[in-house]
């Protein structure tokens, strides 16, 4: 299979994008005052590991491409400078645990800033990508995949560890209980087919 047949399967760059905003909601969305301190710390962790690999995504595949086509665009240039910001909050965030009195104010401002952000482009970067970079989209998603794939890499540990200690106790059981159901029905399976071969 050609190179470019690869890329007009693989999920074009805004649907991607559009993913990532919708998972950091998610995670937004469990963030209350009265969450115990430890699940907002781990919320709060997930978070920042989140924004970090989805503007660095940004960063280095998606604005270079725009910016070949709008050199000069303010929006482009604002979400940079906005990216900025996210990442000053993050290592600001990131000084603080629970016990501070400034968390709460720290991640609420934080998911502001990010708020913002997304809707500049939702509203006017992706639209306008969807137009001008149609051709292109498969293959700036597969270049963001496989990016996203490499800074994940190093820190699978304190993503699956975030994930852990943010997800409800049920769902982890269940999503453990689904893994040992599947492994048994494997380890079954191999047998039986072992016995039909004898």
């Amino acid at each position: 299979m050609s190179q470019a047949a690869l890329f007009s399967l693989a999920p074009k760059i805004t649907r991607l994008i559009r993913a990532d905003h919708a998972s950091i909601l998610t995670v937004f969305r469990r963030y209350t005052a009265d969450t115990p301190a430890h699940l907002r710390q781990a919320l709060a962790d997930r978070m920042c590991v989140m924004l970090e690999i989805h503007s660095k995504l940004e960063e280095e595949v998606f604005y270079p491409a725009l910016r070949e086509l709008y050199p000069s665009h303010e929006v482009i240039q604002k979400c940079g400078a906005e990216h900025a910001e996210l990442q000053r909050l993050i290592a600001r965030l990131r000084r603080l645990t629970t016990e501070d009195i400034g968390f709460d104010a720290a991640v609420l401002n934080l998911m502001r800033q990010f708020l913002h952000h997304m809707a500049d482009e939702e509203t006017v970067l992706l639209p306008a990508a969807e137009r001008v970079l149609a051709d292109y989209l498969g293959e700036l998603g597969g270049r963001m995949r496989r990016r996203r794939f490499e800074l994940a890499r190093p820190r699978a540990g304190e993503i699956a560890s975030g994930w852990v200690r943010s997800v409800p106790v049920s769902r982890v059981a269940l999503v453990a209980g689904a893994f040992g159901l599947g492994l048994l029905l494997a380890s079954v399976l191999g047998h039986r087919s072992e016995a039909d071969r004898d």
